[in-house]
């Protein structure tokens, strides 16, 4: 916990690849931060792309910047990575991610300071309000909220961690190392989890920021079930995959029963849901879903999302990376 006053030296950090008008959207709405006179603040960009396509829009905004806005390159592609990149960049002793298709608040960051020292947390998260924008009607509210999270109503230690996307961290004791994020989780994700963990077996603490708020505005290729599915199939992974890690067999093989009841429940409560068109299959298959992902646990089942899959993806799009 910062002593004294509540005087602050913070970084936001904004890792990006390939996304030039979301994060101009998230730079503005950084440059938009209130309620920060006294604290000495600056950003950092991150562009994950090899061929540097971040720093148009970040040359172009630096003019209007009203904090130091620094542009950084992590060429080899992966989430890990660029957040490393970022840690790196800055001695600042809070780093706060926001990730480039999140737009804050006006009161975000100073909330995230205010919960920081208020409740002495090593990390501290943020609520996020899901916008699906373009996604199927049926579907449209069971993705906002996929996108989003939804906490406590007022500032307070909690016990569960969450992502890094909108949240601010203790320097000294969240990111003591000069890599702190596993570059084997590049193209997975799931870097933070791994973070978390190793936090909260240290004995840190989390908490918990009801009023920095930020949007997360899907893209157009996420505002699926298609990739939300695919993403519950990799959180529903999660539980057996920990199991495995300890050495737990016993318990690999117990999520992976779990799992597969879930998978025929689940399963047959779609089925019938999308008989009637209801939109509730859409959470049902949401529940089938991370059930499966428990019984295919393997590595060989995990789905890439980040890094070279995703420039891979972009470039089939736009090859001339325009």
């Amino acid at each position: 916990m910062r002593t004294g006053c509540d005087v602050a030296r913070v970084a936001v950090v904004i890792p990006t690849l390939r996304r030039p008008d979301s994060l101009t959207r998230a730079l503005r709405s950084v440059f938009a931060q209130t309620g920060l006179e006294g604290h000495a603040v600056e950003i950092v960009v991150v562009d994950n792309d090899p061929a540097g396509t971040a720093a148009a829009p970040v040359e172009a905004l630096a003019p209007v910047s009203p904090f130091p806005l620094h542009y950084v390159t992590a060429p080899r592609p992966g989430v890990a990575t660029a957040r490393n990149a970022g840690v790196a960049a800055t001695d600042a002793p809070l780093i706060a991610f926001l990730d480039d298709d999140q737009e804050a608040g006006p009161g975000w960051l100073e909330a995230l300071l205010k919960a920081q020292f208020t409740t002495g947390a090593d990390v501290v998260f943020g609520p996020i309000a899901g916008v699906a924008e373009g996604a199927p009607a049926w579907a449209r509210a069971h993705l906002d909220a996929f996108f989003g999270r939804e906490g406590p109503s007022d500032d307070r230690l909690i016990d569960k961690p969450w992502g890094c996307g909108n949240a601010l961290l203790l320097r000294a004791t969240a990111l003591p190392d000069p890599a702190p994020f596993d570059v084997a989780a590049d193209q997975l994700g799931g870097e933070d989890d791994a973070l978390f963990a190793r936090i909260k077996a240290s004995g840190g603490r989390f908490g918990w920021a009801a009023h920095a708020w930020v949007s997360e505005i899907a893209p157009p290729h996420r505002a699926t079930m298609a990739y939300a599915l695919r993403r519950a199939f990799a959180y529903g992974q999660g539980p057996s995959q920990e199991a495995r890690a300890r050495g737990d067999w016993p318990g690999v093989a117990k999520w992976m029963i779990v799992g597969a009841v879930q998978t025929v429940v689940w399963g047959a409560a779609a089925a019938g849901l999308w008989l009637l068109r209801r939109p509730s299959r859409a959470r049902a298959l949401d529940r089938a879903a991370r059930g499966l992902g428990k019984v295919l646990w393997a590595p060989v089942f995990e789905p890439r999302f980040y890094g070279a899959q995703e420039l891979a993806r972009l470039e089939s799009l736009s090859p001339s990376g325009v």
